[in-house]
Order: structure tokens, then C-alpha cells, then sequence
């Protein structure tokens, strides 16, 4: 039972923190844009690169 005096305040210490933790994260933005990540992951932006020059001194490959 002596641990419990030890343990409540710790649980209490961590769920107040947690719960900063939290708080701060919505003060910050990082809810503001639940949909754009989803979004963002299937866009497809890649840009095939250009085609290899050939150069007219290369001899012709076989």
C-alpha cells in the first residue's frame, strides 16, 4: 500500500502531461488538415524524367 503514494502522483504526473501534450497539438494546427495527407499520398505528381539526349560524336549503340 506505501507504493501507492509513489505511483498516484506519477499516474497523475503522466496524464497531465499527456494531456499538455494534446492541448499543445491542437494550439498548434496539427488537426487543422485531417483529409490533406490522404489526399496528398494517392496524388500523383511524379514527372517522368526527360529522354536521354543522344549525342551526334557517340557512336551508335548496338
Amino acid at each position: 500500500m506505501e507504493v501507492l503514494v509513489y505511483l498516484v502522483p506519477l499516474a497523475l504526473l503522466l496524464g497531465l502531461s499527456g494531456l499538455a501534450a494534446f492541448l499543445w497539438s491542437l494550439k498548434s494546427g496539427q488537426y487543422d488538415d485531417l483529409d490533406g495527407a490522404a489526399w496528398r499520398a494517392i496524388q500523383d505528381d511524379d514527372t517522368l524524367p526527360p529522354p536521354p539526349r543522344r549525342d551526334a560524336k557517340a557512336p551508335p549503340s548496338r
